[in-house]
Order: C-alpha cells, then structure tokens, then sequence
C-alpha cells in the first residue's frame, strides 16, 4: 500500500497529533467520506476520524466498485495497516455496519489486535438474516428505496445529471449489503455499542439487539427515535456516547 493509494482511502479532515484516539468511520450504502466530515469537526482534536472512501464515488468515481462486504473488508483492513500503530476504533452506519464487522473480525484473527471499540449503527446484526432484492429493481425501483428511507440528500435526487452519476455506487452497495452474508466464527472480543432507530424499515428492534451475540466483551443497544438515518437527527447525543468510549480506550 503506497502513500498515495492510503490518500485515497483514508480522509482525515483534522489531524491530529500523536497520541489521538483513532476512529475509522465507514460509509453507508451509497455513501462518501465527506458523510463523517460533521463527526471530525466535533471529535477533533480529542479523536481523529479516519473516513474511509470505498472506490466509485466523488474522485474515486472512475474506479473500479467493490461489491461485496468480504473483500471490501480485505481492502480496507489493509489499508489501516499503517494506522494501527495506536488503538483503532471502529463506526459504521447501515452497509457500513456490516463492513465493520468483518474489519474487526480480520484486526482479530490476523493481526491479534482486537478493534478498541465497535460503534455498529442502523443496521441488523450479521446472524439477523434477511432476504433482500432491492439491488435487482431498476433505476426508479431503486430511487423509491432511497427516498423511503432518507438517506440521499434531497440536492441529488433532484439533479438528473448527479444521480446518473451516483446510481452505480449506490446500486453497487445496495447489491454489497442485501448479498453479504454472515459466516459463522469466533466472537469478537472488543466492546460493541450498537445505535439504533425505532421506527428504522432495515431494522428491528430485535436485530439489533442481536448484535450482543457476536462479542464477549461489553454490550450497549441505545435506541432513538426515527428511521434508517436517525443519527441525523441525534448527533449530539451519538457525538456524546462516541467521546464517552473512546476517553476510556487505553493508548498502546
């Protein structure tokens, strides 16, 4: 992995010096790193996010997309190969969830450093199955998902020209998410918070809860009010609950 290829990769908006916690945020389906650009200006200089930035969007556009949630797991565990000289910290929201995961899983198995916290938001546990087709419906079948859940800002999907442009990755991750599939193994051993909505269509209240079956370590579900991108709406609070775990993550 070269500098440039980590450039690509990991966006720190407000580095900060050594000593930092680490928190990698990964993207929701469709999504960018400029997403967690309001986290890193909250957390800084206290947590420095790494936002990651899956290929086919915004300048990475003319990319290749990676469409399934093991081997993008692969890639961006190596890419936190340089980052991992301090405790890393993981969030991700709905595929981002899933994604995470299966990062922590890999820091574990082949690194022997478990992930300091696991933040899994707006998406059911790995073990909670669901038979998901959303990735087959054409363009305007697609589009109904998105705007039923929110989570495309308004500007994009009024702008024919920009959601020719976003269709693919959007399409791509949906594909990623609703095919990923969960495969039996050692639990992790990390602390998982689990943040969720209550009135969220991906997500039960259940499902997520579920996520407690998956880790030894201490378990934390905090519901809100709201649907699939609740976190909109409750950043503060989520904001409070992130700086309130990653004080207590102890520096190598």
């Amino acid at each position: 992995m070269t500098d440039s290829d980590n450039g690509l990769w990991v966006r720190r908006f407000h580095p900060a010096q050594a000593g930092a916690r680490r928190l990698v945020c990964l993207p929701h389906a469709g999504g960018s790193a400029s997403f967690y650009f309001p986290v890193s200006r909250a957390l800084s200089p206290a947590v420095e996010v790494l936002a990651i930035q899956y290929p086919g969007r915004q300048d990475r556009r003319h990319e290749p997309c990676v469409d399934n949630i093991p081997e993008l797991a692969r890639q961006v565990f190596e890419v936190l190969r340089p980052w991992r000289d301090e405790p890393l910290a993981i969030f991700g929201h709905s595929m981002g969830a899933s994604l995470g995961f299966e990062v922590a899983r890999l820091m574990e198995a082949e690194s022997g450093t478990p992930a300091a916290h696991l933040f899994p938001s707006g998406r059911r546990a790995p073990s909670a199955s669901r038979n998901e087709t959303v990735h087959l419906l054409d363009d305007e079948g697609l589009l109904a998902d998105m705007k039923k859940l929110s989570g495309t800002e308004a500007a994009v999907l009024g702008d024919p020209e920009l959601l020719r442009a976003a269709l693919p990755a959007i399409r791509n991750d949906y594909r990623a998410a609703e095919t990923y599939e969960y495969v039996p193994g050692p639990k992790l051993s990390c602390p998982v918070t689990v943040f969720t909505g209550d009135a969220d269509l991906k997500t039960t209240i259940d499902e997520a809860q579920a996520w407690e079956r998956h880790t030894t370590g201490p378990f934390a579900l905090q519901v809100f009010p709201g649907g699939h991108f609740f976190l909109a709406q409750h950043q503060p609070a989520i904001l409070r609950t992130l700086s309130t775990a990653l004080a207590g993550t102890s520096a190598r």
